[in-house]
């Protein structure tokens, strides 16, 4: 039986001719479900090689060095790139090039990530001594525990025996989904060990979509006085409808006497008020505003990121609200975003990623 799952099944010429390409397909995304299934069974036979890993690259001095040769360092480079924008100091080492001067990178304060599905690579195991005569420590990721990599290596985590998804069996498409998962893994578990949050996450990614949502204030998206509808608690219905009719956000804030806000009226609490009234129309548009409006309504800071705005708005209980005041320091209402604004301005919701 095969420890991490057995990916894809060799094909037959006549499953070949049978199959449509998306079963094809389906077979692969299977196959490699599988095999990442079997690791995540297999993590706890790894906790303490996992956790001893984790140390290493926590306790690095210098930088965490990738290594790996073909698809292993193509997955390599990406885990590199990973773990500098989470904090974590890394470089990447192409095996060959190491041969040629390279590997003059490599310090006794570094560790060492080497990647090989097989745990033979020939230009991996020939550099890994030249490593360790440096003075580096070797963390394997490989699918041999008893391969020449492990047997190289301080730490070894091993995903065991698997097949690749391919009708061969060779192509790197199983292993390489679990390289990239254990990688992953490591990168999550250091970022949390260093208590690497949002503010730090910021000062890596200024730019973009990331840069977007890391840095744009909920200020940032207010308009002045029309994106600001505001009436006092003492206005009647009639003008507070008035307020939400004159602007395109669909609602007013509601103030007291101090200018602080008391509660929000908008196009759903209108149509329930009409709904609900037993009079006449005008008897339901000369009551005070304080009698329809929605008390004590959700409202951000005016210093919060659009994104913590965003995710307030989606996360409401027991539904999503559409409408949100923006308040200062005294609690009074400085603007109101909608919620098209917040992803018209390119904040994706965590929920749609």
């Amino acid at each position: 039986m095969l420890p991490v799952g057995s990916g894809a099944v060799a094909v037959s010429s006549a499953d070949r001719m049978t199959k449509k390409p998306y079963q094809i397909g389906a077979d692969v995304i299977a196959g490699e479900r599988d095999a990442l299934s079997g690791l995540l069974e297999r993590m706890p036979q790894m906790a303490e090689a996992f956790d001893r890993a984790v140390e290493l690259m926590l306790g690095c001095q210098g930088r965490v060095i990738i290594c790996g040769m073909g698809k292993s360092g193509q997955i390599g480079r990406k885990l590199t790139s990973t773990l500098i924008s989470t904090g974590t100091p890394a470089s990447f080492l192409h095996p060959a090039e190491g041969f040629h001067g390279d590997v003059g990178l490599v310090t006794s304060r570094d560790v060492v990530l080497a990647i090989s599905n097989s745990g033979s690579t020939r230009e991996v195991i020939e550099l890994v001594p030249v490593m360790r005569n440096l003075g580096a420590k070797i963390i394997a990721l490989t699918g041999g525990d008893q391969s020449p990599l492990a047997k190289a290596s301080e730490v070894v985590l091993c995903w065991g025996e698997i097949r690749e998804a391919d009708p061969t069996g060779l192509v790197p498409t199983v292993s390489a989904a679990l390289t990239l998962a254990l990688g992953d893994a490591l990168t999550v578990a250091l970022m949390q060990q260093r208590g690497f949050g949002m503010g730090d996450y910021r000062l890596f990614h200024p730019s973009g979509a990331i840069g977007t949502k890391l840095t744009m204030r909920i200020v940032d998206l207010l308009r002045g006085a029309h994106t600001n509808p505001v009436v006092a608690e003492t206005a009647t219905f009639a003008e507070a409808l008035e307020q939400v009719t004159s602007n395109t956000l669909g609602g007013t804030s509601v103030v007291d006497d101090a200018g602080a806000l008391t509660g929000i009226l908008t196009d759903g609490d209108v149509r329930r008020c009409m709904q609900q009234a037993s009079g006449s129309v005008s008897d339901l548009l000369a009551r005070p505003v304080s009698e329809l409006m929605t008390r004590g309504p959700t409202s951000v800071n005016i210093s919060v990121l659009a994104l913590d705005a965003l995710r307030t708005m989606e996360g409401h209980e027991p539904s999503p609200i559409f409408l949100l005041p923006v308040i200062d320091d005294d609690g009074r209402p400085v603007g109101m975003v909608h919620l098209h604004t917040l992803v018209q301005a390119g904040l994706a919701s965590d929920r749609n990623r």
